[in-house]
């Protein structure tokens, strides 16, 4: 088990490597050949005093709880890990395992490495969004309602700009995060479903974490 604290090159979209995939992993010598490699998502981790958690503990907990080649990036709740259960089950034992070994009640979000490679490849508002650090991806356990879209679509301010896709919203905030309407909206808790969001840096580097 191990941390990755830092990206290493972007994640290219050219050739092969842009090619969508299934979300079953070619062969790994490490994890065998009915492992499947996800990203699960933590909810509100290590923001100022609430919901503290060491990101060695975290993974000594989820490789105890029988999770494969855990690793972490960063603190703020992004997990890479193997496993032979589908995503919700992967999902709910990573829950039980946050409540249950730090008393955390945190919703967590996953994500095969095909569906993030998907993320990525969608990238709808590519021309407008030209700093990674500014723009932001919302994770969703379900799609959203029509009626939550047009009321995110009613915040957006002059210069922002938003695009719903399945189960990811893709918010550019070229100005300001902090004071941005939509933002809070997205980081609010009345959407409707589980959410939480990650800028496009972190995106290619949990992509890259997952591996080819």
């Amino acid at each position: 088990m191990r941390e990755a604290t830092r990206p290493g090159q972007p994640f290219s979209w050219g050739g092969d490597r842009g090619k969508l995939r299934t979300g079953r992993y070619p062969y790994n010598e490490q994890l065998g050949d009915s492992v499947l490699r996800y990203v699960a998502l933590l909810r509100g981790i290590n923001i100022g005093s609430h919901n503290r958690i060491a990101m060695p503990a975290l993974r000594e907990a989820l490789e105890a709880a029988g999770f494969e080649d855990v690793q972490t990036y960063v603190q703020s709740g992004n997990v890479v890990l193997g496993s032979r259960a589908n995503p919700e089950a992967v999902r709910r034992k990573i829950e039980k395992v946050l409540g249950e070994q730090f008393g955390l009640d945190v919703a967590v979000v996953v994500r095969s490495r095909a569906e993030l490679a998907a993320v990525a490849r969608r990238n709808p508002l590519r021309k407008e969004a030209t700093d990674p650090k500014r723009y932001q991806v919302t994770f969703l356990s379900a799609k959203l309602s029509a009626k939550v879209v047009r009321e995110l679509e009613e915040t957006v301010a002059d210069g922002e700009r938003v695009a719903v896709s399945g189960r990811e919203v893709y918010a550019w905030h070229p100005a300001t995060i902090v004071r941005s309407k939509l933002w809070n909206k997205l980081a609010g808790k009345s959407l409707g479903v589980d959410a939480t969001s990650r800028n496009w840096s972190t995106v290619e580097a949990l992509l890259e974490l997952l591996g080819e």
